[in-house]
């Protein structure tokens, strides 16, 4: 089903004028939608996340996927998906700026619940304006004047302390644990304090602060670590490389192809799919998990309590072990018993 952003699009295909570039559109059917629904105009696409990358690619529309646009030429249009979070919409901007022709339409499309509604205030902090242009569908379509934020992405860092041990984390906007550590992994982090050995998966890497940790923990280990965002990708190298620690890190949608099998997998995995709830990612990530894992062994697991994670678990593992709990969070963890 299309999001209520992807139906105002549609809504507004008359805006649009030559080569068009929409700017991290969300997982939805628009892919296989905005073809049929417009054969005039010609698209590509701008996407930081791996399976929004695949979708427009088995489309056959062209799609950068990364940390910035990557094309030969540029658009006369332009239309921003406004992102979950402020601080990613002038990322977006500085991403497209070298891609974009001195008179480029710049059209910004978003859920009501995405925050959108405040775009006119936002745009005045980045020295824009925004006219609205159109409110339905519980969505809105402004289209942006004026000059673009200087500059080029840069990622921030702070300084994180855990067990006494302190460490650098570096993040991109956007990318879960930007600037600050949630309650959720530092409970986590809490409950790793014995050395590991062999590999280790730090799924759904986000800034890489668990894969950093276990690492500087256990300097011994394999490190690898996988996210669907590229800007994740980009942060946890950044972490890795800011403390002098070593890793593989890949940019895919769900559990990484090599290596076949890791001894550990440690995650804080994700529910949502843009601003809605998805459990769809962690359900499948927890039942192909004992596939992935060698025999003794470990998956562990932080979640909100109230998530259906547990029966999952025990439903993948036949068993689980609850670590910890605390402000409404709880740390799990499986053993791998049978043989692969």
């Amino acid at each position: 089903m299309l999001t209520t952003a992807s139906q105002m699009l549609l809504r507004n295909l008359a805006d649009l004028k030559g080569h068009t570039l929409l700017v991290e559109p969300p997982l939805d059917p628009l892919a296989s939608q905005l073809p049929k629904a417009d054969t005039e105009r010609q698209f590509s696409v701008f996407t930081s996340l791996a399976s929004v990358a695949r979708q427009w690619q088995q489309a056959r529309v062209p799609c950068s996927f990364g940390t910035k646009a990557d094309f030969t030429g540029a658009f006369q249009t332009a239309v921003l998906f406004y992102p979950k979070s402020k601080e990613q919409f002038k990322l977006m901007l500085q991403q497209i700026s070298p891609v974009l022709e001195p008179d480029c339409d710049i059209f910004v499309v978003g859920d009501n619940k995405s925050g959108v509604k405040t775009l006119n205030k936002h745009a005045a902090t980045l020295g824009m304006s925004a006219h609205k242009l159109d409110n339905a569908r519980h969505a809105l379509w402004f289209v942006l004047s004026g000059k673009l934020p200087d500059g080029a992405a840069s990622l921030s860092s702070f300084q994180l302390a855990v067990q006494g041990e302190s460490f650098t984390v570096c993040s991109m906007p956007g990318v879960f644990n930007h600037g600050a550590l949630d309650a959720g992994t530092e409970l986590l982090l809490q409950q790793l304090t014995q050395p590991l050995n062999g590999s280790v998966l730090d799924f759904a890497c986000g800034s890489g602060v668990i894969g950093a940790w276990l690492k500087q923990l256990s300097p011994g280990l394999e490190l690898f670590a996988s996210d669907v965002s590229a800007l994740a990708v980009a942060s946890t190298e950044a972490t890795l490389a800011a403390n002098q620690l070593a890793g593989t890190v890949q940019a895919v949608d769900g559990l990484p192809d090599s290596p076949a099998v890791f001894d550990h997998i440690v995650t804080n995995p994700p529910f949502h799919t843009g601003l809605k709830t998805d459990y769809s990612i962690a359900e499948a990530f927890i039942r192909d998990c004992p596939k992935r894992i060698k025999t003794g062994g470990s998956l562990t697991l932080v979640a909100n309590t109230h998530l259906p994670y547990k029966g999952w678990l025990e439903a993948s593992f036949g068993h689980c072990t609850i670590l910890a709990k605390s402000n409404g969070f709880s740390v799990y963890q499986c053993i791998q018993r049978k043989k692969l």
